[in-house]
């Protein structure tokens, strides 16, 4: 079912209310970010992740009983009836994963098996690097291929609306010192396939405005832009709503280890559509608007 919506907004006039917006929430991300830092899962520290099948039921309680008694420190533990995943912020020798599931059998059987799942200091500061250089490769060659299908100021305006997408979704999860792994990093780049996308869209409309328009003056400009978002405004709403549900439900009903996979793509579908309206666009037309006023060079007469 395809949900048509008749609005008309003056975006272009409010469009510096919103980028003051953007920019005190990108300034609030900076400082948490320098005070508090990544709550980073065991994928990106060092660390021992044990998966533990009992094929019973197992309790919260009792697992924190068996860290104890075995004289570990409390991990994270995530229980999902017959299975409990349990982190610990170090890496875990023999011994000690011996004896958390030999306490594990004496509560719950002979049939309890065990997964153990490491990482050391160097793999996990690798795949923190990777991950950056991940979203940067996927943002660069996105604003080479802005760059080539439209015109360089789409494609800065692109790249400044995608990296306020993924900071702004990484400024959320630290503010909330919320658990940021492998997931996570899967989120940001999907995002950016959304973000990008809502953008493209918007701008495809704009140039293709632009060569039956006869823009004289910024106003004339803003006009153009205002009408182009209008247009594409049907789409987005109905794109980022049919993913947002998807990602609603994936939040409730899915397991623990995709809840914040699902989390940053709701934060990052409404920020992807709402920078592309309110990010991207005013910011091309504020560049565009120095073209505007550049006087025409008078014609040489040929002799």
């Amino acid at each position: 079912m395809h949900f048509k919506y008749n609005i008309h907004f003056n975006f272009m006039k409010h469009s510096k209310k919103f980028m003051l917006f953007s920019i005190i929430v990108t300034l609030l991300g900076v400082v948490f970010l320098f005070t508090e830092g990544l709550n980073r899962g065991v994928d990106f520290k060092a660390g021992t992740t044990l998966d533990i099948n009992a094929g019973k039921t197992i309790e919260k309680a009792k697992s924190e009983e068996i860290i104890t008694t075995a004289g570990l420190s409390h991990g994270i533990i995530t229980p999902g009836g017959e299975r409990v995943s349990i982190r610990f912020d170090k890496v875990l020798n023999e011994a000690e994963v011996a004896k958390v599931k030999a306490g594990f059998i004496d509560a719950y059987g002979k049939d309890v098996s065990l997964e153990e799942n490491t990482v050391d200091t160097s793999l996990a500061q690798e795949l923190a690097q990777k991950a950056i250089i991940a979203v940067l490769v996927a943002s660069v060659f996105i604003c080479i291929y802005v760059a080539i299908r439209f015109e360089w100021r789409f494609a800065i305006s692109a790249i400044v609306s995608l990296f306020h997408d993924a900071f702004f979704t990484i400024s959320i999860f630290s503010i909330f010192h919320l658990e940021v792994n492998l997931t996570f990093v899967a989120a940001i780049l999907t995002i950016v396939g959304y973000s990008i996308n809502d953008t493209i869209v918007i701008f495809d409309r704009i140039r293709e405005n632009m060569r039956f328009a006869k823009v004289k003056n910024y106003d004339d400009l803003t006009h153009l832009v205002d009408a182009s978002v209008s247009q594409t405004l049907t789409r987005s709403i109905n794109t980022v709503v049919t993913v947002f549900v998807g990602a609603l439900l994936l939040f409730l009903l899915g397991g623990e280890s995709i809840r914040h996979f699902s989390l940053a793509m709701m934060v990052g579908l409404l920020c992807g559509a709402y920078s592309s309206i309110f990010i991207a666009a005013p910011l091309w037309a504020m560049m565009k608007k120095s073209s505007l006023q550049k006087p025409r060079k008078a014609a040489v007469a040929k002799p």
